[in-house]
C-alpha cells in the first residue's frame, strides 16, 4: 500500500516551499488529492513526479580516456548588450529628436514688461 504524505511532508520530500507543493497541486502540475482541506500526495505519484523532471536526453558523462572535447557545431549565440540595451549613438540620436521637437515657451516674449514698453 502506497504511504501517503501531507503538504509539510511532501514539500520536504520534493524539496520545495509548501506554498509552491499547494500551487503545482492546484494547478495539477504534481498529482493531489484533497479529500477534505487538506492536501494528500501519494509517495509514488511524487517519485514519478521528481523522475518526469529529469532532462530526457541526459548523456553519461564521459570518461577520462578520451580527452577529445566534443562540441556542437550549431549553437547559436543568444543575448549579449547590443540584443538588450539601445547604442549610445541610438541614445544621442534619439536625444536630439526630443530637443528639436521640444516646444519653445512663448508666453514669455509676448508678456508686456513694466513700464509698457514692448521689445
Amino acid at each position: 500500500m502506497a504511504r501517503t504524505l501531507d503538504l509539510d511532508d511532501a514539500a520536504k520530500f520534493l524539496n520545495l516551499s509548501k506554498e509552491e507543493v499547494r500551487r503545482r497541486a492546484k494547478k495539477g502540475t504534481i498529482p493531489a488529492a484533497k479529500p477534505g482541506r487538506c492536501w494528500a500526495f501519494l509517495e509514488d505519484d511524487l517519485v514519478a513526479y521528481f523522475r518526469s523532471l529529469y532532462p530526457q536526453n541526459r548523456q553519461a558523462a564521459p570518461s577520462r580516456g578520451n580527452t577529445e572535447a566534443k562540441c556542437s557545431t550549431n549553437v547559436v549565440k543568444l543575448g549579449g548588450l547590443a540584443s538588450l540595451h539601445p547604442t549610445g549613438s541610438a541614445l544621442d540620436a534619439r536625444l536630439e529628436q526630443r530637443k528639436r521637437h521640444r516646444q519653445k515657451n512663448s508666453t514669455i516674449a509676448s508678456r508686456p514688461r513694466p513700464g509698457g514698453r514692448s521689445n
